[in-house]
């Protein structure tokens, strides 16, 4: 199994959130899930000033072998996007937890994040997945 970085909450569609400094959310997909994704060829990414949901799909990653929904962890205002990754999508498969984020998002309610998993019951929701 792949180290989950202490500082970050998840959802159970995978997703993780991980609170910046100025107290805006940066998202991407966990190692686990672009693991079982496989080699990642196509990222349509949400747009700067797009307003996005907890819990709504606002993404689409695509591998060789399916495209996949990425589920917002919070409601709030996308303020980046990871627009290196139209070029190279693989950044995702290289360093889902680095340079393979997705966006960023200035979160409306930051308490919507209590709701996400820590790194420990994350560990245990895919430990529990793969047997």
């Amino acid at each position: 199994m792949s180290e989950i970085p202490g500082d970050l909450k998840f959802q159970k569609s995978h997703e993780w959130a991980r609170v910046e400094d100025n107290g805006q959310v940066r998202v991407g997909i966990s190692d686990h899930a672009q693991g079982l994704l496989g080699d990642l060829v196509y990222v349509e990414l949400p747009k700067v000033g797009d307003r996005i949901v907890a819990g709504a799909s606002c993404a689409v990653v695509e591998s060789v072998k399916a495209a996949s929904d990425i589920y917002a962890p919070v409601s709030g205002e996308v303020v980046a996007v990871n627009d290196a990754l139209a070029d190279k999508p693989e950044t995702i498969n290289e360093d889902a937890y680095g340079d393979g984020w997705l966006f960023v998002v200035d979160a409306g309610n930051p308490d919507e994040l209590e709701a996400l998993l820590d790194p420990d019951d994350y560990a245990e929701l895919i430990q529990n997945d793969e047997e």
